[in-house]
Order: C-alpha cells, then structure tokens, then sequence
C-alpha cells in the first residue's frame, strides 16, 4: 500500500499487463499488478484461441491462466483494486488512488484494455441476463437448443457465432455492413453451417419482451424497413471503447478516447507507459498487445535505471 514504493505498477492483468510484469520482473525490478475485474482481461471471453505464435488452438481462460502463473513465479505481485485517479508529485512517485487505498510506484504501465461496446439502445440494461449477453463463453450454455443472434461482424462477433452455433439450434448474425469483417477462415466456417443465417446491412433499433427479452427490432440501412427477428436471446459483439479517464492527467487522450501514444508507448509524463487495447492503434490482437508490453516494460526498465 502507501508504505511501499514499487519500482513499476501497472495497471490492468490482461495479455499486455502481464507481458510487462514478465519483463520487467525478469529486469529484476520490484512489480505490482492491478486488476478491477478479471484477471486475463477480454481474453477470458474468448472460447478459442488460433492466433497466437507457437500455440495450435487454446482457450482464452487457459492462456490466461498461463500468464498469470508465469508473472507471479517470476515474481509479480497481482492484486484485485479499481483505479480511480493518477497524481506524480514533486519527486516523479506517481501516486494510484484506487477503491482500496493508496499505491505508490516510481514508474507506472497502463494497460487497462477496453470494455464491451453496448448497443445503446433504449431499455438495453433492463434485458441484460434476461436475454441480452456480452459474453458466449459465460453464456452460452443457457441457450442449448434455443434460436440467438449475434450482433456484430468481425473476428468477436464470428468467434461468438461459431461456438454457439456448436449448441443453440439457430444463429442468426446481424451484420450492421453488407459485408462480414472478420476473418475469411471464421467466416468460411460459418458459411458452412446450417444452422447460421446472416442479416446484412442492418441495426437493432429496438429490444421487446415482457420481462425477458423475445425479439428485436432490426432496421435495414438500405431500404429503411424495419423487422421483427424473434429469438430466445441477443449477444452483443460490436466492439470495445476504452475507460482510460482516469488516467487524463499523466497520458494524453485521442478524441476516441484511446491514448494518444505511439510504438514507443510513451507518454507526456516522465515514467509512464501505455500497451495494449487502450493506446490508439490500427491493429487490436494479442500478440500487438503483448509487443506493446514488452517496448513498454523495457523503456519504464531503462527509464528506471537512467534516474
């Protein structure tokens, strides 16, 4: 807590808060992690991984699970706290105010990733576990042999859709384009489901049920029409924002809300470093994640050594 000073702090235990714990423990220096939700981040969602570097196919949960280990036995202290407010005093110590106290560090990681974007429709939270979902791995199971849809293209969304189309007896995927944005191969494998429709070029425009969700309101940019699709349940897939505000005062922020940091994950401040998720970038996986921990541990090493 406030008594000690570590060398480096970071912020957020996903793929990029662990990769810099790794680093920077491995540089010897004295690190502690901070997460306000679930240790492994976003990933934790995923039922399957077939991207990463030297790994044919694992869960989310496991490669997660991996991280952690690897972090702590080198060493990283993890702790579970939300970040509310970053101040660096007179003598560069950045002080983390969090919702269990104080925390000290001389040099500081944020890595604090993104959340799951909403629709932002009218009534939305009302339906959220009554038949709205964020998550399929969390989720799924309580739709075996039911009729969902799927709100989203890209790799999320399609990733979502395949593993639920493996147990729900109808997947329907509404894409807001005319086209699919993930990958070929996960939309290939999709195409070739029988039980996976697509709905092109539309929007949810409104949710109805009576105290659990039945249908959704889809409205076609193109025509202007707007349909009913009757279904058990809604997963949302549409992307992340990021929840970087509390961090305003010691990085600077692009008007999308992302930090406005480049490769060398630096900031305006002296001493804190952004990786992952929340810095702005055109490429959002894993492994640009990690790459951004391990730039971003090495310069708070440097850093730390040049004071």
């Amino acid at each position: 807590m406030a008594d000690t000073v570590y060398d480096i702090l970071i912020v957020g235990a996903g793929p990029a808060g662990l990769t810099a714990a790794i680093y920077a423990c491995r540089a010897g220096k004295s690190v502690l992690v901070l997460e306000k939700e679930v240790f492994g981040g976003q990933i934790t969602h995923s039922p399957k991984v077939e991207n990463y570097p030297g790994y044919l196919e694992m869960s989310g949960n496991e490669f997660a699970e991996l991280l952690m280990m690897q972090a702590q036995d080198q060493g990283a202290e993890i702790d579970l706290a939300e970040v509310l407010d970053v101040t660096v005093d007179d003598r560069g110590i950045k002080h983390v105010m969090t919702d269990m106290g104080e925390y000290l560090s001389r040099a500081l990681i944020i890595a604090s990733g993104s959340k799951h974007r909403e629709l932002g429709v009218p009534g939305e939270q009302d339906y959220v576990g009554k038949g709205i979902s964020y998550c399929a791995v969390c989720d799924g199971a309580f739709y075996a042999g039911k009729h969902v849809a799927v709100i989203g293209g890209g790799n999320s969304a399609l990733q979502e859709a395949v593993m639920l189309a493996e147990r729900c007896s109808q997947v329907t995927v509404v894409q807001n384009l005319a086209f699919l944005t993930g990958e070929e191969k996960l939309s290939e494998k999709l195409f070739s489901m029988d039980n996976v429709d697509f709905i092109y070029s539309s929007v949810v425009e409104a949710l109805e049920g009576e105290g659990e969700l039945e249908r959704v309101i889809l409205h076609n940019t193109e025509t202007g029409q707007s349909v009913p699709l009757e279904v058990d349940g809604v997963f949302v897939a549409i992307g992340q924002i990021p929840e970087n505000g509390p961090f305003a005062k010691v990085a600077k922020l692009a008007m999308n809300g992302y930090f406005d940091s480049g490769e060398n994950c630096t900031t305006m401040t002296p001493g804190v470093f952004v990786a992952g998720d929340c810095r702005q970038k055109n490429v959002r996986q894993i492994t640009t994640a990690t790459g951004d921990a391990a730039v971003a541990a090495v310069s708070a090493c440097r850093w730390l050594d040049s004071q």
